[in-house]
């Protein structure tokens, strides 16, 4: 690892503990994906070869029981003295590539967050009288064994009812299950490492970002730099008003549902959606809600039209950055120009650590150009 990061690998049937010496040393690359949409990933890769005794039968590494899909991973970087858990996830994939060049075989596991054990059973359950923010709580409490700590919001409504009314039925599995409740709202789910190795924090509800800015991206200015590489994309078809009608399921009246303006802050001086010459207008065609979920579906829908109009995507040298980019938060990026300077949306960050280096790729958002930032701190 560079210098000033130091990673821990853990791996075990459901509580890891640190790898023997055998595989710090055969340890070649991780690579650790993250983004505000679907699981995390990751993938870890071992130089394997046959050296002594151990190795006669088969390689050593690869017929270790620590490496068979169903153990659980956590990996966790110190980077300036403060610790960041990266990773706790499932080995759901072995790859093995021998190589006819001395030392170059690999060998990789592959796997997903631990919300993966929440996707594998199909299930006909049903959730008498309870709403929707019961029953994801009562759901993601069934896994404690893999520390997720439940972090579920209030929807704008509380849908709770009867047993004379109807039955909440699940016919999936757990995870598909708790996003189909999501989906009513536009609301989101995942699952992230942390705070504590051995803990994750389950969240269900409203998209939502990290409000302080995290230290600024910085390109072309001599020593301050630290990106390697970033290239942007100008979407301006991509915002979309909503307008249409539902039938309220409650008292059966025909009320109009509009979404004209985001109520996001603008992280630009010039939103996209204000371009009235290229505004799509969407229909709002659902029915079978209340009022108010209409309204507020429709909002999130126009929401996620503006949210990645201008999309960049770039590499950063962790060592000059000095950080680790936090998903779903807020950063700075300076160097590039007014249009394109400014305050952005963290959407997606890969981690990519090998022996000496350290990069975050990343792709990052918002709804228009020109910043609304003139100086960001280094």
């Amino acid at each position: 690892m560079p210098i000033g990061i130091n990673l821990t690998l853990l791996i075990g049937p459901n509580i890891p503990v640190p790898v023997p010496t055998l595989f710090t040393e055969a340890l070649r690359d991780v690579e650790v994906t993250h983004s505000d949409e679907g699981r995390s990933g990751f993938q870890i890769t071992f130089t394997v070869g046959r050296a002594g005794r151990n190795d006669l039968k088969d390689y050593q590494l690869i017929n270790s029981p620590l490496l068979k899909p169903g153990n659980r991973v956590i990996l966790i970087v110190i980077l300036q003295a403060s610790a960041k858990v990266l990773m706790d996830g499932i080995i759901t994939h072995q790859q093995f590539l021998p190589s006819m060049e001395l030392g170059a075989s690999t060998f990789s596991i592959t796997g997903e967050d631990v919300s993966i054990m929440m996707d594998l059973e199909e299930k006909s359950v049903e959730h008498p009288a309870q709403d929707e923010r019961i029953i994801v709580t009562k759901i993601v409490g069934s896994y404690a064994k893999y520390g997720l700590i439940p972090k579920v919001k209030k929807p704008p409504i509380v849908d709770r009812p009867t047993v004379t009314q109807r039955i909440p039925s699940q016919t999936a599995t757990d995870l598909k299950y708790i996003e189909k409740l999501a989906e009513r709202y536009k609301y989101v789910f995942y699952v992230s490492p942390g705070p504590v190795a051995g803990t994750n924090t389950a969240y269900w509800g409203p998209p939502i970002r990290i409000g302080t800015s995290q230290k600024a991206l910085t390109v072309n200015m001599g020593t301050y730099s630290n990106v390697n590489s970033i290239n942007f994309q100008n979407n301006a078809l991509s915002p979309s008003t909503v307008a249409g009608q539902v039938q309220d399921r409650k008292t059966n009246k025909i009320k109009s549902v509009q979404a004209k303006d985001s109520d996001r802050e603008d992280l630009s001086q010039n939103p996209a959606l204000n371009n009235k010459s290229l505004l799509r207008k969407t229909q709002y065609r659902q029915t079978g809600k209340e009022a108010l979920q209409a309204m507020t579906r429709a909002k999130s829908i126009l929401n996620s039209s503006v949210d990645k109009v201008i999309e960049a995507t770039g590499e950063v040298d962790t060592i000059r950055y000095g950080n680790l980019l936090e998903l779903r938060g807020v950063v700075g990026l300076r160097g590039v120009g007014h249009n394109y300077d400014g305050l952005y949306y963290v959407k997606s960050v890969t981690h990519k650590l090998r022996l000496g280096e350290y990069k975050q790729s990343f792709i990052i958002t918002r709804e228009g150009l020109g910043t609304t930032k003139q100086f960001l701190d280094v």
